[in-house]
């Protein structure tokens, strides 16, 4: 990094903070202070629901999840859409009417206080532990850079967010995060333009498609059925709308974004553009790995792409079998790029015949390789069973830090950095408020002043942060980011989405039905999780289905006939 990379980047994060501050000032009421005095228009509410789900996490580690697994990914989001019509319909202009400051009060009005009790608590500890991995992603960045220690950098990351989230409130959660998300664009956009721009002469754009569909990266799309696939059309389009009405219907950190509106009209319009924007947002972000993957057939890649275990290997005893393992690497991926030029001349010349025969030959390469990332791996495993050995969430930065000119690594980093803080900066907020409203007020202290309640809701935002902090120094054992943060919200997801479904549909269901039907299904889930191979997204549709069966179960069967 250059001097001026320094100051786009420090620039960045000194404007996010001061802008957060100042945006945020004269929020003296709870109405204020947590829902910005509802006075946000659709285009600030659609800003602020993407950055809110796209954290640092989707910049740092999606395209690192398409070099590595094709961009099948997207799948995860086909349900987004129809979720969106589904919950504009329903749960908008139902919040609206209740005039709520959370989704959960909505719970004790329709059920009993329990069930809202649990539905917040469930609430708190996914979303709690979430925040955590949003503020690890970035820390990443600084760690490898300067080698800082990545439990100080998770310090300072979460820090900058402290100070103007509990500053503002969901005023400054809302005006930077419109902020960020033009960062962002910038940036992705950059790298994108470098990636292309630093391919061979002789390689056009079309050809780098072409090789990276023949290569297996862009697997966007796959019909078949099955239980145990983590991502296709049928997890996608049933398991993820259930994620999907969960997470944008009954997660706080989403419903107080549209709760802001000005009118229902306002919300409405910012779900609905949410919808129709996200999924080609997601696909350019997989197209960015992708592509990716393609540059590294022309430039040879790491074998490992976290230079921080790399060089502890090298330095270690096992270094020479490091080494040796480096130089074959090297001459597979060599072999590697004179196939990807032959693949390109027989597409040149329509002969279907050698670009079969090509292709094999490819998979061959491709099969080494892994064999030879095992081996490096088991060998970082020996030399220290504490290795993080999943790099993953290092292929962009490595291209960052590594190809792209001056004064563009820096805009880079600081829309990595900005996807970060609004995200978290949207999580400790809407913990804050929940926390409050459906806690402390209702629970402890039912009669106060504004002052008092906007003073506990500030100490609170400031706890769940430093507790997010303190998640964020265990995110390295979780693998790849982008996976992690998706499968612990459906540990949870399914169950509060059945929880509000009893709530909206099913009229007769009772509170206790409904509270005891919920603690069953997500110990299922859980079980599910550690004893089965089941994909995460049906774990969704496990905890929903099983709350809304069990609820009637347990008040047709159990509690009827106690009454009687």
């Amino acid at each position: 990094m250059r001097t001026l990379d320094w100051i786009i980047l420090c620039g960045t994060l000194l404007f996010i903070v001061v802008y957060g501050v100042w945006k945020g000032r004269g929020s003296k009421d709870m109405k204020g202070y947590v829902l910005s005095n509802n006075d946000m228009k659709w285009y600030t509410i659609t800003i602020s629901i993407m950055a809110t789900q796209a954290s640092a996490i989707t910049f740092l580690s999606t395209p690192g999840q398409a070099y590595v697994d094709g961009m099948r990914f997207i799948q995860f989001y086909l349900g987004l859409p129809i979720a969106m019509v589904i919950l504009s319909i329903t749960a908008v202009p139902l919040y609206h009417k209740l005039k709520v400051y959370t989704a959960y009060e909505f719970l004790e009005t329709r059920l009993d206080l329990k069930t809202r009790t649990l539905a917040a608590l469930l609430f708190l500890m996914q979303r709690g532990l979430a925040a955590g991995l949003t503020i690890y992603a970035p820390s990443i960045i600084l760690s490898m850079l300067l080698g800082w220690n990545i439990y100080w950098t998770n310090l300072i990351i979460g820090l900058l967010v402290i100070i103007y989230t509990t500053s503002g409130g969901a005023k400054a959660v809302g005006w930077t995060q419109f902020q960020q998300m033009i960062i962002i664009t910038l940036g992705m956009l950059g790298a994108f333009y470098m990636i292309l721009h630093l391919m061979p002469d002789n390689v056009s754009v079309l050809d780098s498609i072409k090789v990276a569909g023949k290569m297996g990266k862009l697997n966007a799309i796959d019909f078949s059925f099955d239980l145990n696939n983590r991502y296709s059309f049928w997890s996608g389009i049933l398991g993820g709308l259930f994620l999907q009405l969960s997470y944008f219907g009954t997660d706080q950190s989403q419903v107080q974004r549209y709760l802001t509106g000005e009118s229902v009209k306002q919300s409405r319009l910012g779900l609905l553009i949410n919808g129709i924007v996200k999924i080609p947002m997601q696909f350019s972000i997989l197209f960015i790995g992708a592509m990716l993957f393609v540059f590294y057939q022309f430039t040879s890649p790491p074998l490992f792409f976290n230079p921080v275990e790399t060089n502890k290997i090298i330095q270690s005893a096992h270094g020479p079998d490091y080494t040796s393992l480096q130089d074959k690497f090297k001459l597979v991926q060599a072999e590697k790029k004179k196939d990807v030029y032959n693949l390109i001349d027989a597409m040149h010349n329509d002969d279907n015949a050698k670009v079969k025969n090509i292709q094999s030959r490819l998979d061959v390469s491709e099969s080494k390789i892994a064999s030879l990332r095992k081996d490096a791996k088991s060998l970082m495993k020996k030399n220290d069973k504490n290795s993080d050995t999943n790099d993953t969430n290092y292929i962009f930065l490595n291209f960052v830090l590594n190809f792209l000119p001056v004064g563009l690594i820096g805009l880079v980093l600081a829309a990595i950095f900005s996807a970060s803080m609004s995200s978290t900066s949207s999580e400790i907020n809407s913990l804050a408020t929940t926390t409050v409203v459906d806690m402390y007020k209702r629970l402890f202290k039912k009669e106060a002043t504004e002052k008092h309640y906007v003073f506990i809701t500030k100490s609170a935002t400031v706890l769940w942060g430093m507790l997010a902090i303190l998640f964020a120094q265990f995110a390295s054992k979780m693998g790849s980011l982008i996976e992690a943060v998706n499968i612990l919200g459906s540990l949870f997801y399914g169950t509060i989405l059945g929880i509000f479904l009893v709530a909206f549909y099913l009229k007769k269901a009772s509170g206790t039905a409904t509270f005891y039907s919920a603690i069953i299904s997500e110990i299922i889930v859980v079980l599910c999780f550690i004893f089965t191979s089941i994909s995460f997204l049906w774990y969704n549709v496990i905890g929903c289905l099983l709350v809304i069966i069990l609820a009637m179960i347990i008040d047709n069967f159990f509690l009827k006939r106690e009454s009687e």
